[in-house]
């Protein structure tokens, strides 16, 4: 059996395999479980350890500029290793942080996170509908499916 774990569990992150489809449809279920408990409109992107789409479903009534919005959450995640929250921090802070935004691989908004099996990034998940904080919910609810499948 294989251990998730999260984020804070490590120090240096490496990439594992990639996201089975069984595990992605665990993933998703449980976001959409915590999207549709709250009311919140959402899409859903996971992705794997190259970026690449595994699993994706808007809900009805999610706004349609949602739709690559969670996908680039999902992909700004596994590219740089970190949750998508990091580079809105970064800008936040204003200064020398501000040239992230010329970065066109980066969406700086909180709601991608990584997905970690042994330690090891096997995908990422990006949540967007409604507020960024909520979107993080949405995505984490995804994470700790991930952590508990194999606890």
């Amino acid at each position: 059996m294989t251990r998730s774990t999260s984020v804070k569990d490590q120090d240096v992150l490496e990439y594992g395999h990639n996201i089975t489809l069984e595990q992605a449809k665990v993933v998703m279920a449980a976001a959409e479980a915590e999207a549709v408990d709250n009311q919140w409109p959402s899409a859903i992107a996971i992705v794997d350890t190259g970026a690449r789409l595994v699993m994706f479903q808007k809900m009805d009534h999610t706004q349609i500029g949602s739709i690559l919005v969670a996908q680039q959450k999902a992909e700004t995640a596994v590219s740089f290793k970190r949750p998508s929250k990091v580079f809105e921090d970064a800008i936040a802070q204003g200064g020398m942080r501000l040239r992230t935004l010329g970065m066109s691989n980066v969406i700086p908004l909180e709601g991608g996170l990584l997905l970690l099996v042994d330690g090891k990034i096997v995908g990422a998940i990006g949540a967007s509908g409604v507020q960024s904080q909520q979107d993080a919910q949405v995505a984490q609810a995804g994470v700790s499916a991930l952590l508990a499948l194999d606890a």
